[in-house]
């Protein structure tokens, strides 16, 4: 049997990462390239502030090319979608045998309906390795497979603002409140991943200063640790 070519749709979180983990797992299918929203001027993954640099060394340990997403500040829906579309046209050129696009969504019905619309409208069918997954079981699954992750944004209105830069682990996880999904899947925390399975090493990061921004999302900056590449 030959494996399905996909491209995963990269946010360089714990679910993303997730996700490539079960697609590496699956001999039907085969991660050729990871797909990425970055921010111009702020050069940072869009939404989760994430480095430019971070990303990058996320991708070359899981040995992938990285297909960026190129957003303006402030972009508007109109404005993602252009961008999104231009970078499957930048796909299906770069990578002719790709069918689908990959997303580490669980179970948001109407974000899985808006990405099957947006992919489909390029042509493109997409696929969600994770769907339907118990959340708290899949946490604890992350952090036994031995990936190690840390909150890089926190929405204040959801979640206290003092969970920025915390490591997902189980004490964190035993913190949350019940209003909380353990996985943040309604949008309560974002993370950046730098260590698990899927890396051939894992990244050395630091922990820099925390910024709340639109008096809501408190942003936790993590810095290359010396010695690694984008080190300040």
């Amino acid at each position: 049997m030959i494996p399905e070519p996909l491209v995963l749709s990269w946010s360089g979180g714990k679910d993303s990462s997730l996700a490539l983990a079960a697609l590496r797992g699956d001999p039907r299918y085969d991660v050729v390239a990871l797909q990425t929203s970055m921010t111009r001027g702020y050069d940072r993954v869009s939404i989760h502030g994430v480095r430019r640099a971070l990303v990058e060394a996320q991708a070359a340990a899981a040995g992938l090319p990285l297909i960026e997403v190129t957003l303006e500040q402030q972009s508007s829906n109109d404005a993602y979608e252009t961008a999104f579309k231009e970078s499957l046209r930048r796909v299906r050129g770069e990578y002719p045998e790709v069918r689908r696009i990959a997303f580490g969504d669980l179970f948001l019905a109407d974000v899985r309906e808006y990405r099957e619309r947006l992919v489909g409208s390029a042509g493109f069918g997409a696929l969600f390795p994770l769907w339907g997954r118990d959340t708290r079981a899949l946490a604890h699954e992350f952090i036994a497979a031995g990936f190690r992750a840390h909150l890089v944004c926190v929405d204040t209105k959801q979640l206290s603002a003092e969970f920025a830069g915390r490591e997902f682990d189980a004490a964190l996880i035993a913190d949350l409140p019940a209003s909380v999904d353990p996985c943040g899947e309604r949008g309560e925390f974002h993370t950046f991943v730098s260590e698990g399975p899927i890396f051939t090493e894992a990244l050395g990061v630091t922990r820099g200063e925390s910024v709340l921004r639109d008096n809501r999302f408190m942003f936790c900056d993590l810095l290359p640790a010396a010695g690694y590449p984008g080190a300040p």
